[in-house]
C-alpha cells in the first residue's frame, strides 16, 4: 500500500506540473469572450476536461504500438521527451509556458470558433507534446496492476485539478493576480527541468551502455 500511494504521488506531482492547471487557466480567460458566463465556463471546463482524459486513454492504450510500429526504444523516447521538457521548463522559468501561451494562430482559432474548449485549449495548450511524452515515458516504467493503477489514478487527479482550475479561473485570477501566476509557474519550471535532466540521463546512460 505503501508503494502505490509513493507511486501515486510522484507521478501526479510530475504530471501536475507539466499541465500546470494554474497557467493553462489563465490562458482560458484570455480566450474567453467578454460576455461569457459562468455557465459557459463551467461547459468548457468540463468539455476540456473531457478531451484530455480521452486523449490520455488513447496514448495510454496505444502508447507501446506506437512504439513498435515505427521502431522507437523507450530510452531514445527518454532522451527526447527528457529534451522536450527541457525546453519547455526553460520557456517556463522565464515566464513563458511551451505551450501555455497562445500562438497568433491559437488566438485566431479561438476569435472564430465560438468553442475552443477542444481546439486550441485542450489540445495542444492544456494536452501537448510534453505530457504527451511523459505518459508514453511513464506508462513504459509502470510494472503490474499497481503501478498502472496509480499511474491512471495519478492522471485522473490531474485532471480534476484541471478542471477545478478552469472552472474556478476567474476567481484564482483575482486571488493570486498576474505575479502570483507567474510565481507558481516558474516553480513548475523548475520541477520539470529537474524532471527532464533525469529523464535524460537515463535514457542516455542506458543508450551508451547499448551501443558503445
Amino acid at each position: 500500500m505503501t508503494d502505490f500511494f509513493n507511486l501515486l504521488l510522484q507521478d501526479t506531482i510530475t504530471m501536475m506540473a507539466i499541465v500546470d492547471p494554474l497557467g493553462v487557466s489563465a490562458i482560458m480567460l484570455s480566450l474567453l469572450s467578454e460576455s461569457s458566463s459562468k455557465e459557459d465556463i463551467s461547459k468548457i471546463a468540463l468539455k476540456s476536461t473531457t478531451t484530455i482524459i480521452i486523449a490520455f486513454f488513447v496514448v495510454l492504450l496505444s502508447g507501446n504500438f506506437l512504439l513498435k510500429l515505427f521502431g522507437i526504444e523507450i530510452d531514445s523516447l527518454k532522451t527526447m521527451g527528457g529534451i522536450i521538457l527541457l525546453l519547455m521548463a526553460i520557456k517556463m522559468v522565464n515566464g513563458y509556458g511551451e505551450s501555455k501561451n497562445q500562438t497568433k494562430e491559437e488566438r485566431v482559432e479561438a476569435e472564430t470558433h465560438e468553442d475552443f474548449s477542444i481546439i486550441p485549449l485542450a489540445i495542444p495548450i492544456t494536452f501537448g507534446p510534453g505530457i504527451f511524452a511523459t505518459i508514453l515515458i511513464l506508462r513504459s516504467q509502470s510494472e503490474g496492476a499497481v503501478s498502472l493503477v496509480a499511474f491512471v489514478l495519478a492522471f485522473l487527479l490531474v485532471a480534476l485539478s484541471v478542471y477545478l482550475a478552469f472552472r474556478n479561473s476567474i476567481y484564482i485570477k483575482r486571488y493570486l493576480g498576474i505575479t502570483g501566476s507567474k510565481i507558481i509557474t516558474r516553480l513548475m519550471g523548475l520541477i520539470v527541468g529537474a524532471i527532464a535532466v533525469q529523464f535524460i540521463v537515463s535514457g542516455i546512460s542506458v543508450l551508451v551502455k547499448e551501443y558503445m
